[in-house]
């Protein structure tokens, strides 16, 4: 059934929005969801928190006018119950059934969609470079990207096509030219924002070292080979080759103060290295990545801080509520960091979670080999990030 299709409920129904119930999961309060969508759809991507209560009870179980006793009496009716979906045409259904029964429920606008429209900026507070930088945050897959402004022109890196207009606001309201876009890699959980950008005026950066996976656009865009440099205000963007999650890998030192790491180093976890040449290739990608790690990241001062381009549920947030971490720390708290190569490559290989969710036709997409309208490029990239190796077997005691 189409959520279009569902009957409004005879009692009304209030909804709340997606920053609403981000709003409430930040401030601590206890949380309480009943997501109504299919168990699949429930366990491969959800909304979790430490003060969340998540219960699944697909829609159908509401459709009869006698509903199971024991369906009810999953759901709380001793606190306030919010219904969510993927769209929000079920939640309100669900929401409405219960209501009509007594419970205290609303329902989360837009569902599962209206989520993945959250993006929050965050101010790094460590980062002690020339201007300000922000850290962009998408809860609902984990994706983080990077605004960098001083003295009237700003650079944004890891975009997303969803919020290139946000940036351009933002932007706008800081009063700064934004100059340049840049992408880490050729991205496999998102579609980027670089090319839509660059579109707009933007300048439009890719790794050099990734135009040979099948960048079709490249001639129309900047590449960046190791060693170059990007100046925005008095502040500059130093080009690091770091392959291993790809061949074209490439992090960005900010002023010296922040590198951002794309997807190979978290602050929970690094790269997982089957995504560009599958199972075979991805001993050859992690022996590269054990050597980027080791030469080019954390051969870096223990104060610079760390930016990966995603963060999980196993990844704790920094006093400025960035996940940023210093090299120092993370070398401290993660075993993986001070292990041999073999030692390495081994634990990478040996607990990979599932592969992102329609990755090969999203890498396809940022290749430029498939084109996709807005609506079709939002809907390839709704679920988990899943571009890190498992962070369970990576983190120390």
């Amino acid at each position: 059934m189409d959520a279009d299709e569902f009957p409004t409920p005879d009692v009304e129904v209030e909804s709340t929005a997606p920053n609403e119930l981000k709003d409430r999961i930040d401030a601590g309060e206890d949380v309480t969801l009943l997501d109504a969508r299919m168990e699949s759809d429930y366990e491969e991507w959800r909304i979790d928190g430490e003060n969340v209560t998540s219960i699944n009870v697909p829609y159908f179980e509401f459709l009869d006018d006698a509903i199971d006793d024991d369906v009810l009496d999953r759901i709380p009716d001793d606190r306030e119950v919010t219904v969510l979906c993927a769209k929000g045409g079920a939640s309100e259904y669900v929401a409405g059934t219960l209501a009509e029964r007594g419970y205290d429920v609303d329902h989360l606008e837009d569902g599962m969609n209206g989520w993945a429209r959250v993006y929050e900026a965050v101010e790094v507070d460590r980062y002690d470079g020339a201007g300000t930088l922000l850290q962009y945050q998408r809860p609902s897959s984990g994706c983080l990207g990077y605004l960098l402004y001083h003295d009237g022109e700003a650079a944004i890196i890891d975009p997303l096509r969803a919020f290139t207009d946000r940036y351009r606001d933002d932007a706008d309201e800081l009063g700064v030219d934004l100059k340049y876009a840049i992408d880490t890699h050729v991205h496999a959980d998102h579609i980027s924002g670089v090319r839509d950008l660059d579109a707009a005026g933007v300048e439009g950066v890719i790794p050099e070292a990734a135009v040979g996976r099948g960048v079709t656009y490249a001639d129309e865009l900047t590449t960046a080979e190791d060693g170059d440099t990007f100046e925005v205000g008095d502040a500059t963007i130093e080009t690091v080759h770091t392959p291993g999650h790809t061949t074209g890998m490439t992090s960005y030192l900010v002023d010296g103060s922040l590198l951002a790491t794309g997807d190979g180093l978290f602050v929970e976890s690094v790269a997982r290295p089957d995504l560009e040449e599958g199972d075979e290739g991805a001993p050859d990608a992690a022996r590269m990545l054990y050597e980027s790690l080791q030469e080019r990241v954390l051969s870096l001062p223990d104060d610079t801080l760390i930016g990966g381009a995603h963060f999980s549920d196993a990844a704790v947030p920094a006093d400025d509520g960035t996940y940023t971490a210093p090299i120092g720390e993370l070398v401290a708290e993660m075993d993986a960091l001070t292990m041999d190569e073999g030692e390495f490559v081994d634990l990478i290989l040996s607990d990979m979670p599932p592969r992102p969710a329609n990755y090969e036709d999203i890498i396809a997409t940022n290749l430029g080999q498939n084109a996709v309208d807005d609506e079709e490029a939002f809907t390839l990239e709704l679920g988990p990030n899943n571009c890190a190796a498992s962070q369970e077997s990576l983190a120390g005691d």
